[in-house]
């Protein structure tokens, strides 16, 4: 099978040679860029690369895409679409030939978005980027997917093939808001994009607005994902938390609960709240409750702090609080087993400890 890389770029000149050395199984790699200042296309040229550049006014992420797929030739079997700043781990292309079906047009693999400092992943879920030469284009200014538009699409799950993304953090998010809002405008049905675009406005701090357009996800008629639903509540709950309407926080993250109690998220925002606002006998039922819940969904909707020592240190506090530090030491325990050179933990531990040994001569 002819397998080829295409991507899209702009000032990426120092992931070049990491990206290149990923992608190299592959055997081509095509790459639009789309306005670099710096060496990246010259970078690039050098291992190898074809490297286009075109401008793209007004820009777009499906228009730079499609651009970039034009890029590969028609006899290419596979294509596989990333970006300069994610990493395949070695063998990709053996174990996708080996999974490859005839009747293949798209395949679903795994992908770690965040990374902590020990490259163990953070938040973890499927994407799909690998696809079929023909049949298929992308849509959406921003956030955008691949769409299809043969007669019979087969996606087939490849687990074993995982995509690390070590993103630039400097880069700037300032296009986001205006794509998600001509997004909306081309196509208000579109769920995922609403509910996009009222996560956003949170980020900016457009509190009702945010509020406004993630009930309108709500109300979608094709907004049935519940993963996605519950997103949604939660963040019209931390809208509202911030605007100090802490009752209907407090609704809006039990709607997430009941809309999918499958997932930790829910219980640990309304713990956060109830620990912000010094309720600890709730911030620890709503710990507990999480805890209960053992299995991480592979969902790109995963919140970090549900999953780390967050929960053990919101409950260790929380014990303390309601004079059971004996408590407070083991969960505090299970904290630093997670985050072992906190300052602060270390700190706390001591405290709970001689409360303790206080509580325990008072007897």
């Amino acid at each position: 099978m002819k397998i080829c890389v295409y991507a899209i770029c702009k000032n990426e000149e120092k992931y070049v040679k990491r990206w290149v050395e990923s992608m190299n199984e592959a055997d081509e790699i095509y790459v639009l860029d789309t306005g670099s200042t710096d060496n990246t296309k010259e970078e690039l040229e050098k291992l190898g690369v074809h490297v286009t550049r075109k401008i793209i006014n007004p820009w777009r992420f499906d228009v730079a895409r499609n651009e970039s797929l034009k890029l590969v030739p028609m006899n290419t079997d596979i294509c596989v679409c990333t970006d300069l700043d994610e990493v395949f781990l070695p063998g990709w292309r053996n174990i996708l030939e080996k999974n490859w079906t005839n009747t293949a047009t798209k395949a679903r693999y795994n992908y770690n978005w965040s990374l902590d400092e020990n490259n163990k992943p953070i938040v973890n879920f499927n994407i799909e980027k690998i696809h079929t030469r023909n049949n298929y284009t992308w849509t959406h200014p921003v956030h955008e997917v691949l769409k299809f538009t043969g007669e019979l699409e087969h996606t087939i799950t490849i687990n074993d093939i995982t995509l690390n993304h070590y993103p630039d953090k400097t880069k700037s998010r300032s296009s986001y808001l205006p794509l998600l809002e001509l997004s909306v405008k081309e196509d208000p049905e579109d769920d995922r994009n609403m509910h996009y675009l009222g996560r956003e406005y949170m980020y900016y701090g457009k509190y009702q607005e945010a509020i406004n357009t993630l009930k309108r996800h709500l109300d979608l008629k094709n907004a049935t994902w519940k993963d996605e639903r519950a997103a949604s509540m939660r963040f019209i709950s931390r809208c509202y938390k911030n605007l100090d309407n802490y009752s209907e926080a407090r609704h809006y993250l039990d709607k997430a609960i009941k809309e999918a109690p499958y997932l930790r998220d829910a219980y640990v925002e309304r713990a956060i709240l109830e620990y912000e606002l010094k309720n600890y006998n709730e911030t620890e039922k709503y710990c507990l409750k999480a805890l209960q819940i053992r299995t991480h969904q592979k969902t790109y909707i995963n919140e970090p702090f549900s999953w780390d020592s967050t929960l053990y240190d919101l409950l260790a506090i929380s014990c303390y609080y309601l004079n059971k530090p004996n408590y407070a030491v083991l969960f505090n325990d299970l904290a630093l087993e997670m985050n072992p050179t906190s300052t602060r933990l270390l700190n706390n531990q001591t405290i709970y400890k001689k409360q303790e040994q206080i509580n325990s001569l008072l007897q």
